[in-house]
């Protein structure tokens, strides 16, 4: 297969089904090499065509306690304060540069995500 741009729906079918076919080719051979690029080619399509934007922080701060087993009273340890918490949490107060950094420090969520406007 020739490599080109996917420009269209059917470009990108024609490349995903070439990705199929080639998909363990071995790193360094002709099908390999074809295979990286056709991934780049394909994950760049996607990215324009599906575009995904950061969660909204305050769902990602609720989704990570989740996920780390912790509670309001545990984010109120971090922060410092049962009513920032609880306003927070409510969205009556912003995050502050500081709860950002800590955020970020102790849950692990990308700044990115917490900057988030």
């Amino acid at each position: 297969m020739q490599i080109k741009p996917i420009k269209t729906e059917q470009d990108y079918q024609q490349a995903l089904a070439r990705l199929e076919e080639i998909f363990t080719a071995k790193p360094g051979t002709k099908d390999g090499d074809e295979l990286e690029i056709l991934g780049i080619l394909i994950e760049k399509y996607e990215q324009e065509l599906f575009p995904v934007d950061y969660p909204d922080p305050i769902e990602a701060i609720k989704f990570r306690m989740d996920q780390m087993g912790l509670d309001q009273q545990d984010l109120t340890r971090m922060i410092g304060s049962k009513s920032r918490t609880s306003d927070l949490l409510n969205r009556k107060r912003p995050l502050s540069i500081r709860q950002i950094r800590l955020l970020h420090k102790e849950l692990h969520i990308p700044a990115d995500v917490l900057l988030k406007v």
